[in-house]
């Protein structure tokens, strides 16, 4: 089974989720949104099964920076689209392995996951 941590290298809290799979000699992949790119289709599912409000990263600067109006008229329907164009807003780390999705790093969630 693989499993793979989706973000972007240098934020924080995925330096702390490679760290904790690193400590418990866990592998895996890293895929870099920056380097790596998105997948429309795979956003979208994420939307669909957690919410596009769980998905979409609202206390980041790149959100915050967005226009007035571009924050107030996203929702359900044009969250994935707009996640595809700006990946820093993606909440990190995405946790892909097997079935299982996590989104966002929480130690004792993932080693119910992983150990």
């Amino acid at each position: 089974m693989t499993t793979t941590i989706y973000g972007i290298k240098n934020c924080d809290t995925i330096k702390k989720a490679r760290r904790f799979m690193d400590a418990n000699d866990l592998d895996y992949h890293f895929h870099d949104y920056r380097t790596d790119g998105t997948n429309p289709a795979q956003l979208q599912d994420w939307i669909a099964h957690f919410g596009w409000d769980t998905v979409l990263n609202k206390r980041g600067t790149t959100w915050r920076k967005l226009p007035d109006q571009v924050r107030s008229d996203t929702d359900e329907s044009n969250a994935a689209e707009l996640l595809a164009k700006e990946p820093a807003m993606i909440k990190r780390p995405v946790l892909v392995t097997g079935d299982t999705v996590l989104i966002g790093f929480n130690e004792s969630e993932w080693k119910s996951a992983l150990l």
